[in-house]
């Protein structure tokens, strides 16, 4: 277990998925056979936190509390707060400001989907860091979408960019952040970009001008997408799809990481599927813990 606490991101309007995102919020459409939330919930388990505070919006924070109560069949503890308006990524570190105090903090984008087999090591690794800012790129094609680090040859971040229309890398950083509890005044100082949004590339260069930021690429073992399209959500149920038929095993289950990470029993984790009914998520959780 870390005392870095987690921040789950899943507010915003969703305008890139209207009409699907008219009545319910993004993070709570399906990626294949789990809410989409599940999948950075799942993440932020696998890095050992414990306590998560979800932003979202507050017309559907009641939908967010119903699908996941209060933590505690993870053997976790969440905390809800509103955004009222998207204003930007970095204004999750203001809203969660008394919820973060003095730890470090780890955000997650709530659309945003990882997976690798390496994975929870590296999480491990970064949620240990007392300071600075532990970054993760990952290769894209199409960086002009993202915040794209430009790096050395030694690795050595030299600046991170907005959506650059001339793009200095292919490495786009992925919506996974590790700070220190500075982050909040960070935010708080920040005036909004051209586009009216605190932006979290201009929190990153406040630590990359400290000297206190690194980046790790993730390479070809890992995964990252961000299901805030058609066609990534899309790609996104069909990726969870062929892996899971494939290998038998789900991807970003909440309950198994709670168990694996030892936050739930054995008993706990059977109780769990029980409640699911006869969905196949149920039937394999029962059978998961049988098996152990």
């Amino acid at each position: 277990m870390t005392n870095t606490k987690g921040i789950i991101l899943a507010g915003g309007s969703g305008t890139r998925l209207h009409p699907l995102t008219l009545a319910v919020s993004k993070q709570l459409l399906p990626v294949y056979n789990k809410p989409m939330i599940y999948y950075p919930l799942s993440v932020l388990i696998l890095a050992g936190i414990r306590d998560i505070l979800i932003i979202t919006t507050p017309e559907e924070q009641g939908l967010f509390r119903r699908l996941l109560g209060d933590g505690s069949q993870f053997g976790i503890q969440f905390t809800y707060a509103s955004q009222s308006k998207p204003n930007g990524i970095a204004e999750a570190f203001i809203i969660g400001r008394e919820f973060i105090d003095k730890s470090p903090v780890c955000l997650i984008l709530g659309d945003n989907i990882f997976y690798g087999n390496s994975l929870a090591s590296l999480l491990a690794d970064a949620s240990q860091k007392a300071t600075g800012a532990s970054l993760f790129g990952y290769e894209v094609k199409n960086p002009e979408r993202y915040g794209v680090a430009e790096m050395d040859a030694k690795g050595n971040v030299l600046s991170i960019e907005e959506k650059p229309k001339q793009p200095k890398s292919n490495i786009a950083v992925t919506g996974l952040y590790f700070y220190d509890h500075t982050v909040s005044e960070i935010a708080a100082s920040l005036k909004p970009s051209a586009r009216g949004e605190l932006e979290i590339s201009d929190i990153n260069a406040v630590y990359l001008q400290q000297g206190k930021a690194t980046l790790s690429v993730m390479g070809r073992g890992f995964t990252w997408l961000d299901a805030g399209t058609y066609d990534s959500l899309m790609q996104a149920n069909h990726f969870v799809q062929v892996i899971e038929e494939r290998q038998g095993l789900l991807i970003a289950a909440p309950e198994e990481a709670a168990y694996r990470q030892k936050f739930i029993t054995r008993e706990q984790l059977e109780r769990a599927g029980h409640r699911l009914g006869k969905s196949a998520y149920g039937q394999y959780l029962v059978q998961l813990a049988k098996a152990i």
